[in-house]
């Protein structure tokens, strides 16, 4: 084989490497935004580089894969699907409470499956990956939950909120659910009645 043979079969191989880099890295960007959906977007929108955010998603799959999740039994289902309706029937009584029986609910329901529950960053990327569709609801819910602890939240926020933590409280459950946030089932107030919420004296 001569110099100039020699010389080209090497740069045939490295075509050859460089494609078959190219696809590696190709599938294994696709399998990220398959996996996490809007959280992948999202995460690439506030991060400082794609390939940092993507190294970050990457790290959530590997802690995510040493928790030791559970399946609930029909029983506790049973009991979590009640404990719901007992929470939306009381949202015209008290919106503010039903948002922080809500949040108890889905914080109790995120423990039992096995996530962890101490730190909110860090329960928002674990459950990422796999309810990043629905986990935009959650930190919705989160938020407004914030402002009715302050006192800012109104009615519509606060019935918002209810309906966003079921969103996520559904998935956890794995059960379906037809309605979208725009349309569910949680009872709106009077108009007049949609004014902040003050629970600065409440226990």
């Amino acid at each position: 084989m001569t110099a100039t043979q020699v010389l080209l079969t090497i740069i045939v191989l490295l075509v050859i490497a460089a494609l078959g880099y190219g696809i590696w890295f190709v599938t294994r960007r696709r399998a990220l935004q398959q996996r996490f959906g809007p959280e992948y977007d999202r995460a690439v929108a506030e991060g400082d580089s794609r390939l940092a955010v993507e190294r970050e998603l990457r790290e959530r799959e590997r802690r995510h894969a040493t928790l030791e999740l559970r399946e609930l039994d029909p029983a506790a289902r049973t009991r979590y699907a009640a404990s719901w309706e007992e929470i939306q029937a009381r949202f015209l009584d008290d919106p503010a409470g039903a948002v922080r029986d809500a949040d108890a609910l889905v914080t109790e329901l995120i423990a039992e499956r096995g996530y962890p529950t101490g730190d909110y960053d860090e329960q928002v990327a674990t459950l990422s990956v796999e309810h990043a569709r629905t986990l935009g609801h959650y930190r919705d819910a989160h938020e407004i939950s914030g402002l009715s602890e302050r006192g800012e939240a109104t009615t519509e926020q606060l019935r918002q909120a209810v309906v966003h933590y079921r969103t996520l409280f559904a998935s956890l459950l794995g059960t379906e659910t037809p309605e979208t946030p725009e349309t569910a089932d949680v009872p709106r107030q009077r108009a007049s009645d949609d004014v902040p919420h003050d629970t600065s004296n409440r226990s």
